[in-house]
C-alpha cells in the first residue's frame, strides 16, 4: 500500500509524463496552442486547459475506483457496454500518432546535439521504450514518477535562466496584456487533444480508497499536467514571434541563450520524456490486450499468469517491438506536420466516445453508486 501523499501525487506525476513527450515538451504544441492567442491569452487558455483536464480526471478516477476498471478498455465497456470498443480506434490513432511524433522528436534532437545520423536517435529511444515496457508496471510507474520531478527542476532552471537573461522582453510582453479572441476555445481543444491520456493512467489508481482521495487526485492531475506548460510560455514571450516561428521553439530559445551545459541537460531530460511517453501508451495498449485475452486471470509482478500463459514473456515483447517499428514509420511524416494534421480527427472521437459520456452517464453511474 502506498503511503498517502504517494497516493495522490502519482496519478498526476504520471499523467504528466505521458502528456510531456514530443510536441509539448519541445514547445511546438505551447506556442500553437497557448502562444498564438498572445503571453496573457496563451497563460489564460493554459487555466482554462488545466481546469478541463481537473475535472475530467476527477470524474474518471472516481469512476475507476468505484468500478475497479484499471484499464481503459474495462472502463469503456462498462461505460459505454459494447460501444465502447469504438473507443479502441481512437486510442490506436493517437498510439500510432504520438510515437512517431517522439520518434521524430528523438531524430532531430540527436542530430543537432551530436552531428550524428537521425536514426541513432530513433535507435536510443527505441531502446529506452523497450527496456522500460518489459521491466513491467511498478518500474514504469517508478520511472515517470521520479523523472516527472527532475523535468520539473530542470524546467524551472530553464525559466530562470532566460529570465536573467531576457527578463526585460517577457516582462514587456506581459505588459502588452494580449489577449486574442478564442483563448477559452484555445484552452479547451488542447485539452481535448490530450483527453487520450486520462485513460492511459488507470492502473496508477489501484490504492485510492474514497471519493475525496480520487477527487483529490484527478484536481491534482490536472494541475500537474499543465504545469510544465508555464514556464516554458513564458520563456518563449521573450521573443514570442520568434517562437511561434520555430518548429521546436524551446531549442530555438536554448540557443539564443548559449548557455551549452543547459542546452545539454534539457536536451537529455526531454529525451528521456520521450521515451516515458511512448512507454506510457505502450504500456496501456499491452494491459487492454491482457485484459482482453486473458479476463479474469491475474499476472503477479513476476509477470506469470495463473495457467500459465506464455503472453508476458512472449505477448509483451512482441507487441512492443511492433509497436516501437509502426512509430519509426510513422515519424517519417515530420513533427510539425504530424501536429497540425494528427490531432484534430483524432480529438473528436475521444470527446465523442470517451470526455462526453465520462462527464454525464458516467458522473450518473457514480452517482448511483455507494461513496
Amino acid at each position: 500500500m502506498k503511503k498517502r501523499w504517494t497516493r495522490y501525487l502519482t496519478p498526476g506525476l504520471v499523467f504528466q509524463s505521458v502528456l510531456i513527450g514530443g510536441g509539448y515538451g519541445t514547445g511546438a504544441e505551447i506556442a500553437r496552442y497557448f502562444g498564438s492567442y498572445g503571453l496573457l491569452g496563451g497563460l489564460l487558455a493554459l487555466g482554462a486547459t488545466a481546469a478541463a483536464w481537473a475535472l475530467l480526471c476527477a470524474v474518471t478516477f472516481e469512476f475507476v475506483r468505484v468500478f475497479r476498471t484499471y484499464d481503459y478498455g474495462s472502463m469503456m465497456r462498462r461505460l459505454l457496454g459494447r460501444a465502447g470498443a469504438l473507443y479502441d480506434l481512437c486510442f490506436y490513432a493517437m498510439l500510432l500518432l504520438v510515437l512517431g511524433v517522439v520518434n521524430a522528436t528523438a531524430a532531430s534532437m540527436v542530430r543537432a546535439l551530436t552531428d550524428l545520423p537521425p536514426w541513432v536517435g530513433v535507435a536510443l529511444l527505441s531502446f529506452g521504450v523497450v527496456f522500460l515496457v518489459l521491466r513491467g508496471t511498478e518500474a514504469i510507474e517508478r520511472a515517470l514518477s521520479l523523472w516527472a520531478y527532475v523535468l520539473y527542476a530542470v524546467y524551472l532552471l530553464f525559466l530562470a535562466a532566460v529570465f536573467l537573461r531576457f527578463g526585460d522582453a517577457i516582462v514587456s510582453e506581459l505588459q502588452k496584456a494580449e489577449i486574442r479572441p478564442g483563448w477559452l476555445f484555445g484552452g479547451l481543444r488542447y485539452a481535448s487533444y490530450n483527453l487520450v491520456c486520462v485513460s492511459m493512467i488507470l492502473y496508477t489508481l489501484r490504492d485510492l480508497d474514497t471519493r475525496r482521495e480520487a477527487a483529490a487526485c484527478g484536481v491534482l492531475a490536472g494541475v500537474l499536467g499543465a504545469a510544465p506548460a508555464l514556464p516554458l510560455l513564458l520563456a518563449m514571450g521573450c521573443n514570442l514571434p520568434a517562437a511561434l516561428a520555430s518548429e521546436t521553439p524551446v531549442t530555438a530559445i536554448l540557443e539564443r541563450l548559449e548557455q551549452p551545459w543547459l542546452y545539454v541537460l534539457f536536451e537529455i531530460v526531454l529525451f528521456g520524456t520521450l521515451v516515458e511517453t511512448a512507454a506510457g501508451f505502450i504500456k496501456a495498449l499491452e494491459d487492454r490486450m491482457e485484459r482482453a485475452l486473458f479476463r479474469g486471470r491475474s499476472f503477479g509482478l513476476a509477470g506469470s499468469a495463473a495457467g500459465g500463459s506464455s503472453w508476458p514473456w512472449l505477448g509483451r515483447p512482441l507487441v512492443t517491438g511492433a509497436v516501437t517499428a509502426l512509430g519509426i514509420c510513422v515519424s517519417t511524416f515530420g513533427l510539425t506536420e504530424l501536429i497540425d494534421k494528427g490531432y484534430g480527427a483524432i480529438c473528436y472521437g475521444a470527446l465523442f466516445l470517451f470526455a462526453l459520456p465520462m462527464l454525464t452517464a458516467g458522473a450518473r453511474m457514480i452517482r448511483r453508486s455507494k461513496p
